[in-house]
């Protein structure tokens, strides 16, 4: 948990430097580096159902592969 923590101060550190450099306000660099990780935790969401998604696609053509012994391009 120590390690977690310190990476998300690190990130929001990073964040908010980038933002600052880039705009010269330290307000907009502050309220990037609490919104971007909200909408990226979100977008991780999405991106794991995706994934889940996509990995039991490929394992069920591996098991009609293995038991049938037919080509994936004939499902």
């Amino acid at each position: 948990m120590i390690k977690t923590m310190s990476f998300a101060a690190v990130h929001f550190s990073v964040a908010f430097a980038v933002v600052w450099v880039m705009t010269g306000d330290w307000r907009i660099g502050g309220l990037t580096a609490l919104v971007e990780p909200c909408v990226n935790t979100v977008a991780y969401h999405f991106h794991e159902k995706v994934w889940k998604r996509r990995n039991n696609g490929q394992s069920l053509n591996k098991t009609v592969m293995s038991e049938d012994k037919l080509s994936v391009y004939s499902l």
